[in-house]
């Protein structure tokens, strides 16, 4: 228990979170710091947490190169990693355009991180999203008419490529981070892109967020959250009964794929179209629209002897019995 006398009820959340992603694996771990508030407080907690337990944490700030001060900004949250206790280094990196420059930059962050993990022999890299980090999300999703499996939000546990991506303040609020470094003494660094405007998130975060809670009353980013974790668990539920079915539905076309139409036409619409979606990802790499998924279906369902559908790199076609979806020439 963490009810110690003259300990902060926000450092004890903060505390409590780290501990349970913790528990049950003494192996290396990689924390991301960014010297803001949230990244911070989820560091002094591994730095609390982890020697109690024999864990190795290494903390990596990724300087990205995009403002006058990042070096000075990284080399600071570097040297208060390291007053805490924790080995810390600081990893420059080139951020690239694929995307816009907010998701090329976490491409650029997230390989810097697994590069770190890899080369110091650590399975998990823990970084500090919050509960508020999951309701902008799961809102940017609604805005875009994302489905379910992209309003599931952000996962509290992904593994991709034998490294498992942990985020222990998915339940904690920034409110309670920046109180857990106030009480710590800790002195985290405000991000001035945060406060663009320019960036959609941050209108989300400044605008639209406070406006819900005004309007609608308190609890709204809670209430996103769940949302997000329920999503999240039929998303699962779907994939795993795709994986068990999809071999017995599948075979080899030339140059692609193939599906049984029989199979397709027996299975639910919303089975039916991750099914389709989940083979042109798997075999071709790319993502399909809903537009572009319906239109798949509707050579099962209502198939007037159509010809082919162009789709990102493939086309989809129906002949006889089967859907082939075969590489773009």
């Amino acid at each position: 228990m963490d009810r110690r006398p003259g300990l902060d009820p926000a450092v004890a959340a903060v505390r409590r979170a780290v501990r349970e992603a913790l528990a049950g694996d003494d192996s290396p771990v990689v924390v991301g710091l960014s010297g803001g508030a949230d990244s911070l407080a989820l560091t002094a907690a591994v730095a609390f947490e982890a020697p109690k337990t024999g864990i190795t944490a290494t903390v990596v700030v990724v300087d990205h190169g995009l403002q006058d001060d990042s070096a000075v900004v990284a080399a600071r949250a570097a040297a208060t990693a390291e007053s805490l206790g924790l080995a810390a280094r600081v990893v420059r990196v080139q951020v690239g355009s694929d995307g816009g420059p907010e998701s090329a930059a976490r491409d650029a962050r997230r390989a810097a991180l697994a590069a770190v993990a890899r080369g110091t022999g650590a399975r998990r890299v823990l970084l500090a999203h919050t509960l508020d980090d999951q309701a902008e999300t799961v809102l940017l999703g609604l805005a875009r008419g994302s489905g379910a499996a992209s309003l599931g939000g952000i996962s509290p546990d992904r593994e991709v490529e034998g490294l498992r991506w942990l985020r222990p303040l998915l339940e904690v609020r920034r409110s309670t981070t920046r109180a857990a470094c106030i009480a710590q003494s800790l002195d985290p660094w405000d991000d001035p892109h945060n406060l663009d405007r320019r960036f959609l998130r941050v209108r989300v975060r400044h605008d639209v967020l406070p406006l819900l809670e005004t309007t609608l009353g308190p609890g709204v980013a809670e209430a996103l959250a769940r949302t997000a974790d329920q999503l999240r668990e039929d998303a699962d539920a779907f994939a795993a009964i795709i994986d068990e079915t999809i071999e017995d539905i599948v075979e080899p076309a030339e140059a692609g794929i193939a599906v049984s139409v029989g199979a397709l036409a027996a299975n639910p619409p919303a089975l039916r179209h991750r099914i389709i979606r989940h083979v042109v990802a798997s075999e071709f790499g790319q993502s399909l629209t809903r537009a572009q998924t319906r239109e798949v279906a509707r050579l099962v369902t209502e198939w007037t002897g159509q010809g082919p559908i162009d789709l990102p790199g493939c086309r989809a076609l129906r002949r006889g019995s089967r859907i082939e979806f075969v590489a773009s020439a």
